[in-house]
């Protein structure tokens, strides 16, 4: 991050800089509702503080933990009201491993499918490939991620 002094405000491209989120993804955010509506100069531009910061900090280790925006909207509320009960939040972390879990068992599914299809390919020698095969046959069920 660039050193900046805190004190006075950032513009969105300085924010963006200080936070590693495009300035893109701030408008998406301010627009999703997830970051408040910043303050504007005299002349326009949004500007950004310490706190707006912090909750960019937030929303980007949320993403990068693979939340949705909802589920993001749900936890910067209940950090931000600071409570001490923190059954909410494990619920929706739990919920998303949940989810997490069943998805990369779908992907691993997938994985060894296209492996097993990969094996009986014998590189032009069969008078079928069995990987077009596979991704032609009306019933082929390949598991969902």
């Amino acid at each position: 991050m660039a050193s900046h002094s805190m004190s006075s405000p950032l513009t969105i491209g300085q924010a963006a800089a200080q936070s590693g989120i495009s300035v893109r993804m701030i408008r998406h955010y301010e627009s999703l509702g997830l970051l408040p509506a910043t303050v504007r100069s005299a002349s326009g531009y949004r500007q950004y503080g310490p706190a707006d910061l912090h909750t960019l900090g937030f929303i980007r280790r949320a993403r990068e933990l693979g939340f949705s925006s909802a589920e993001i909207r749900q936890l910067l509320t209940l950090w931000q009201q600071r409570s001490q009960d923190h059954t909410q939040v494990r619920a929706i972390a739990q919920q998303h491993l949940d989810d997490l879990t069943r998805r990369i068992q779908g992907l691993q599914a997938i994985q060894q499918t296209l492996r097993e299809l990969v094996q009986h390919c014998q590189y032009g020698t069969q008078p079928e490939c069995p990987i077009l095969q596979d991704l032609a046959a009306p019933d082929a069920a390949c598991p969902q991620p």
